[in-house]
């Protein structure tokens, strides 16, 4: 499990690897948030490019950061997601509250 963080301006973007599970999603979570809470950006972008397995947990990772969002007014975009990821996000009506691409 990892997440990188890269602001640029109003932007924030995180660069999700590895494992998406009960056990990695709340330290990527608390990553996301940090930098959300830090840097105020207009545009939140996701990028699952790099994920190799997802359960439930990155549904609710998902939808927790676009609650978070909304408070502040800011989009959220998902990117990169390998087509199994893609389909279980697209299942979960993810595209309803976040721009949504596959690889």
């Amino acid at each position: 499990m990892s997440v990188e963080i890269n602001v640029t301006r109003e932007v924030v973007t995180a660069y999700l690897g590895g494992e998406i599970d009960h056990h990695t999603a709340k330290e990527m979570r608390e990553t996301i948030d940090n930098a959300v809470e830090l840097n105020m950006p207009t545009l939140l972008v996701l990028d699952f490019k790099d994920v190799s397995f997802m359960d439930s947990s990155g549904i609710g990772l998902v939808m927790g950061r676009y609650r978070n969002l909304m408070k502040t007014g800011a989009e959220l975009h998902i990117m990169g997601a390998p087509p199994n990821i893609y389909k279980m996000l697209k299942l979960a009506g993810i595209e309803r509250l976040a721009k949504l691409e596959g690889r």
